[in-house]
C-alpha cells in the first residue's frame, strides 16, 4: 500500500477528519487506547467511517513510521450523506434514480458499475461501510473518472438506506433470476433505487423483502450467468431508453452526451412530502 494513501498517529488522523479529508477506514491496534483514542472513535462514529481493531503486528506492516496504535487508509472520493444527496437532487428538479451495491467486492466491477451509472443518468451510488469492494486506485481507474463524478454515499445499513429511501418517495428495484417481472417492465420513469448483488449470492434476504419490485433480465438459452457490472449496465440502459422516450427533449448537457428529459412524478408520489413536479434532466451533478 502507498504511504501516501495512509494517515498515520493520532493527532493527524483527528486534524485529517476534523479537516473533512475522506477516509476509508480506520485501524487501530488491540488494546490501544488513551483519549486521543476516544477522540477517534467518536469521529469516526460522527462521520460514519468504519473502525477495525487489528493486531499491532497489522500496523507495523503498513507502515514503519511511529503510528502511535492507529492509522487510517485516505480515501480517494469523498462521501455524502443520503438525505443531503436525495435532498439536493429534488431541488435540483431530477427525479431520483440510485443505485445500491450489496456485497459487491470486485473493484473493477464497482468502477465500471459507477461508469455506467454516471452514463444513464444515475445521480448517485450507495454503497455499505462494510463487504463491499474498496474504492481504490483500480476501482477509480475502471471508472474512467466517474466515481469522481456521480455522489457516492456510504451507509452503515442498508436496510435502513431503504427506509430512507421509502420515506422519501423513492421506490427500490431488486434483480432476482426468477423474478417474473421483467426490467423492461419496470416503472423506471418513477424515482428509484436499483440493488445489484454480488453474484455468488445475489440480494441479501432482508434487502430482498424490503424492495417494492423483484425484476430478472431475460436471456437466451439455459445459461444464467450475467456479471453484475453488464446486468447494471443491462437495467442502466432500460432506464435511459425509458426515460428519453417521455417527454420534450431539454438543452440540458447529459452525460455521454445523453439526450436529456422530463419525466414528471404522479400526484400519489408528490404528496410523499419530499418531491417536486420540476421537470427532471440526466445527469450526475450533486452536492458536491
Amino acid at each position: 500500500m502507498k504511504q501516501s494513501s495512509l494517515i498515520i498517529g493520532r493527532q493527524p488522523l483527528i486534524e485529517a477528519i476534523r479537516a473533512g479529508r475522506a477516509v476509508d477506514k480506520i485501524l487501530i491496534g488491540r488494546n490501544t487506547s488513551g483519549e486521543a483514542i476516544v477522540e477517534i472513535r467518536q469521529l469516526a462514529l460522527e462521520h460514519r467511517i468504519p473502525v477495525q481493531q487489528v493486531p499491532v503486528e497489522k500496523l507495523n506492516s503498513l507502515t514503519r513510521a511511529n503510528h502511535q496504535g492507529v492509522l487510517a487508509i485516505a480515501g480517494l472520493v469523498q462521501y455524502l450523506d443520503l438525505q443531503q444527496v436525495i435532498d439536493h437532487v429534488v431541488t435540483q428538479g431530477q427525479t431520483p434514480l440510485f443505485v445500491m451495491l450489496d456485497g459487491v467486492t470486485d473493484v473493477r466491477n464497482i468502477g465500471a458499475i459507477a461508469r455506467t451509472a454516471l452514463c444513464c443518468g444515475a445521480q448517485a451510488l450507495i454503497i455499505p461501510d462494510k463487504g463491499v469492494g474498496a474504492l481504490n486506485e483500480e476501482a477509480m481507474k475502471s471508472s474512467a473518472g466517474a466515481l469522481e463524478r456521480i455522489n457516492i454515499c456510504r451507509v452503515n445499513s442498508l436496510l435502513k438506506a431503504v427506509d430512507s429511501l421509502h420515506l422519501n418517495g423513492i421506490k427500490v428495484f431488486t434483480s432476482e433470476m426468477k423474478a417474473t417481472m421483467k426490467v423492461s417492465e419496470l416503472p423506471l420513469t418513477e424515482p428509484c433505487c436499483i440493488v445489484m448483488g454480488s453474484e455468488d449470492k445475489g440480494v441479501q434476504p432482508y434487502i430482498h423483502k424490503a424492495a417494492d419490485e423483484h425484476f430478472s433480465i431475460p436471456m437466451a438459452g439455459d445459461f444464467d450467468s450475467l456479471n453484475v457490472s453488464v446486468a447494471a449496465g443491462i437495467v442502466g440502459w432500460w432506464f435511459w431508453a425509458a426515460t428519453t422516450r417521455v417527454g420534450p427533449r431539454s438543452s440540458g448537457t447529459a452525460p455521454c452526451s445523453a439526450p436529456s428529459i422530463c419525466p414528471r412524478w404522479d400526484s400519489s408520489t408528490q404528496a410523499a412530502g419530499r418531491v417536486s413536479s420540476s421537470p427532471r434532466t440526466s445527469g450526475a451533478s450533486g452536492p458536491r
